[in-house]
């Protein structure tokens, strides 16, 4: 099980309240990932958001006009979130997560943390606030990355 006072290490997670904290970390799992092996595949229902504990991952998106994908972003940091499309309509992964090598991470089921967000309205409010920021510099990194391709 996953205590609640690692839960409060992760950047999305700061500073909630303990009542928090302990429901997240009651529903969090860590799970081992093989270099090579995908966490989620672009395009597939987003159920879960996932957290660095150690290794690396790259996202990758599919471009039609190419036969390979392109990495638009690696998560290397501890903690750090990925898979937020688990928390965010329409709930499609807009990216494929690949390990780089081996990883641990942590994953919470999207559905379970939102009710738990929705029934704590202000550590929701920060969290949503936390995943936007998150979301913005995934956008940045994309198209940065797809304006090299050209």
């Amino acid at each position: 099980m996953v205590s609640s006072s690692s839960i409060n290490a992760y950047p999305l997670f700061k500073d909630l309240p303990t009542p928090v904290l302990e429901k997240i970390a009651a529903i969090s799992e860590e799970i081992d990932y093989k270099e090579n092996q995908a966490i989620f595949r672009e395009g597939e229902k987003a159920d879960k958001v996932d957290f660095l504990i150690k290794g690396s991952v790259a996202l990758r998106v599919n471009i039609m006009s190419k036969p390979e994908s392109l990495t638009v972003s690696f998560v290397t940091k501890s903690n750090e979130c990925f898979g937020w499309s688990g928390l965010v309509s329409p709930h499609y992964y807009t990216a494929t997560a690949h390990c780089e090598e081996d990883c641990r991470v942590m994953t919470i089921p999207g559905d379970k943390l939102l009710q738990i967000l929705s029934d704590n309205s202000d550590a929701g409010f920060k969290v949503m606030h936390r995943i936007a920021n998150l979301v913005s510099e995934r956008l940045r990194n994309s198209r940065q990355a797809l304006i090299k391709t050209l």
